[in-house]
């Protein structure tokens, strides 16, 4: 699982000190972490194909109104950037008129919320994940095609990972031992552990410096992928890519 470190931040040229917290996924507590310049990944990486499995919305203001329905009352104002300085991005799940219902990475998980169209940019996704915690796989699809699946380390049976549709939130570079080169923050959250190292218990997809356990049911809840594999992801997925759990 992710949880929240201390970061830096780099949003172009800019950096500042940040905090991310990522639910852990190792027994040493959650990585520091730095995003990196990939960190907003291209928002339309090279297509094959038009894109066709959903939309992205990323916020153009400081602050992103949450309403209740469309036009309805606001029940929290979310920032932009977020802690980590990824650019807060959500998955469209409806839209109506000028209104889009967006999936929120909070608790409980599967949260939505509208948002006007003319506060976000809106960007076509082409790709898609899917885990099994059964398997212990990670499938990358494009335009619904499966193009790779990549063997994982899941969840232990008394911290499971959560099941469910998912997406990516941000894109980290964690500076400690044991998370590998890359860590996507996903929308998740435990089921079991309501905080850790600080953090909300988010959960996450990274690397690992314990490859021995890729394959095997051994986190604390998060998904991990071999340092060359998650690598591959880190510089192909735009945030807001959906991921489906099951």
């Amino acid at each position: 699982m992710i949880s929240r470190p201390t970061a830096s931040a780099v949003l172009g040229a800019s950096a500042l000190a940040l905090t991310v917290l990522l639910v852990g996924c190792t027994a040493d507590g959650p990585p520091a972490a730095r995003p990196t310049e990939q960190a907003t990944p291209a928002a339309t990486p090279s297509l094959s194909a038009p894109a066709t499995i959903g939309t992205s919305a990323t916020a153009m203001g400081s602050q992103l109104d949450v309403h209740a329905a469309p036009g309805g009352g606001v029940t929290q104002t979310l920032a932009n950037p977020q802690a980590s300085g990824a650019p807060l991005t959500l998955l469209v799940v409806e839209t109506q008129g000028d209104w889009l219902q967006v999936a929120l990475a909070q608790r409980p998980n599967g949260s939505t919320g509208w948002v006007r169209s003319d506060s976000v940019v809106l960007h076509s996704l082409v790709y898609s994940l899917e885990a099994s915690t059964t398997q212990n796989t990670l499938t990358l699809r494009e335009n619904g095609r499966p193009v790779k699946t990549y063997p994982a380390a899941t969840g232990t049976g008394g911290t499971p990972t959560p099941h469910g549709s998912f997406y990516l939130t941000e894109l980290l570079e964690p500076t400690n031992e044991g998370y590998g080169p890359y860590a996507f923050g996903l929308s998740a959250f435990s089921d079991v552990l309501s905080d850790f190292g600080g953090g909300p218990g988010q959960i996450g997809l990274h690397g690992t410096d314990d490859e021995a356990s890729i394959g095997q049911s051994a986190s604390h809840g998060c998904i991990r992928l071999s340092n060359a594999d998650i690598t591959e992801l880190a510089g192909l997925l735009p945030l807001g890519t959906p991921i489906t759990i099951s």
